[in-house]
């Protein structure tokens, strides 16, 4: 019953004596402490990326030059620290040397190695998502002092909707992909494309029988997939033992790593850009909803007057004016396309919360707040916010996935996030010319991705909004745990 309190000795279990509580934060220790070491070199990356960035600011500048060598160097300290899930763990460049293969883990096929890896990764991730979802049972069942919430409900109409559960699946292994980038790619991209010319690899020679090395710059000019009589087609060796798992960019260069990377210029984009324009949606329409008459209808003139804009037409003009600036140069110009697509695109947003707000303004808790005296900051905060984020989090996963799209085809036409910074779009401009020859798969394989990243956010975005509203035209009884919402 809502609202009861929980059984004193039920509650009592979550002590740190004879507690699963406890199991569960030694087994949270336990996973964090695996991958300590990529995390503290993702933080320090971070910092040193955007220290790196920060405008001359005069005499503040020395300080900020030692600042980036502080993180720089931290960066340096924290790769050293050894990681599970790391290609020098469990790695995969090897070659063979005429009779077994070299330098691969235990010695296994350089596919059979990267399967490994890959199957670890993801093993790693499902085990955090495991170890989640098992604490907020626990915190269900044993530490929230009451039984039931509202909130219980909507976990539960999510878990029978099908539609849902599948964008979710397809959600989380797309965020587990640019996460863990420089550990699922068979190469990494310093090597493969950044500074190609000053890396080497050894090779069997079956001409001369014998181990040779070369240049990772060369060894891609002579794997470069331009049709049916140069190509190196997906889970298939080039002639330098390199296994590539979608084959190989006109360039020679992996496909696998270029889009493994990609993922996490699309990722940073799309959630910057949403949830910049979440905030921006959400504190317009709380402001129009509490105040109403003359705001509201300033913010519905405002409104109007972004989405008059051709938004393309201000992308390449804001992409090209900034692009020589200090803001355009933030991850290769991905941070300036965010910041447009939260400036162009919080109206679509604003418009769907704007009717909610409106309904709960109305409400006799907010007048009770009133009438204590309670500012209109902590009523828009406390009384009104808890009631439109459902909304938020229902728009802004759909949101997500029109931002991936957006990214990808701007990338494509050659605008945006600046070359040779790996992005889907740029991936598909690549191949385009290759389509009806025998390297179809440079086009044919980021497209079927994109398409199914993008479908996943839509079928999570339905699944969310069936369990916040379970009245909602696609929320059907049975109809909706068949995924009723597509």
């Amino acid at each position: 019953m809502a609202g009861t309190t929980a059984d004193p000795e039920r509650a009592s279990t979550a002590l740190p004596t004879e507690s699963p509580a406890l199991v569960w934060a030694a087994a949270g220790v336990a996973l964090f402490a695996l991958e300590f070491g990529a995390l503290a070199t993702f933080l320090t990356g971070m910092v040193a990326d955007g220290l790196a960035f920060v405008p001359p600011l005069g005499p503040a500048q020395p300080v900020v030059a030692t600042l980036v060598e502080w993180a720089n160097a931290a960066q340096s300290v924290a790769r050293e620290v050894p990681t599970l899930l790391s290609r020098e763990t469990v790695p995969n460049g090897g070659y063979w040397n005429g009779n077994r293969w070299v330098g691969t883990f235990l010695g296994l096929e350089p596919a059979i190695a990267w399967a490994v890896r890959v199957a670890l990764v993801y093993g790693y991730a499902f085990a955090c998502a495991g170890w989640a979802v098992f604490g907020y049972r626990l915190y269900r069942r044993e530490i929230r002092p009451t039984e039931w919430s509202p909130r219980d409900d909507v976990v539960d109409r999510f878990r029978s909707h099908t539609w849902g559960k599948f964008g979710l699946l397809v959600v989380f292994m797309f965020v587990v992909m640019a996460v863990f980038a420089p550990a699922l790619g068979p190469t990494t991209v310093e090597q493969n494309m950044r500074d190609s010319y000053s890396n080497e690899i050894s090779y069997w020679n079956s001409d001369v029988g014998e181990v040779q090395t070369t240049l990772v710059g060369q060894a891609n000019l002579e794997s470069q997939s331009t049709g049916t009589s140069s190509r190196v087609m997906p889970f298939s060796y080039d002639d330098y033992n390199r296994y590539h798992p979608f084959g190989t960019l006109p360039t020679g260069r992996d496909l696998f790593t270029f889009i493994a990377t990609g993922s996490r210029i699309s990722l940073i984009i799309g959630v910057l850009s949403v949830g910049l324009s979440a905030l921006l949606a959400a504190s317009l329409a709380l402001v129009a909803a509490y105040y109403r008459g003359r705001v509201d209808l300033g913010m519905v003139l405002l409104s109007d007057a972004v989405m008059a804009m051709p938004q393309l037409l201000l992308l390449i003009m804001l992409t090209q004016v900034l692009a020589e600036t200090w803001i355009g140069g933030i991850y290769s110009g991905a941070f300036v396309l965010a910041l447009i697509f939260a400036g162009t695109g919080w109206t679509y947003m604003w418009r769907s919360v704007r009717g909610p707000a409106l309904q709960v303004a109305q409400r006799q808790w907010v007048d009770a707040a009133r009438s204590f005296g309670q500012k209109p900051r902590v009523i828009m905060r406390r009384h009104m916010l808890p009631y439109i984020t459902g909304y938020l989090l229902v728009y802004g996963s759909m949101t997500l996935g029109g931002a991936i799209i957006a990214i990808a085809g701007l990338s494509f036409l050659g605008l945006g996030v600046s070359p040779p910074t790996p992005e889907w779009g740029r991936a598909i401009n690549l191949g385009q010319d290759y389509v009806t020859t025998g390297s179809w798969h440079i086009s044919l394989v980021p497209g079927i991705l994109i398409t199914i990243v993008v479908t996943g956010f839509n079928a999570l975005g339905d699944g969310v909004r069936d369990a916040i509203d379970p009245q909602s035209d696609s929320a059907g009884g049975a109809a909706a745990g068949r995924g009723g919402g597509a």
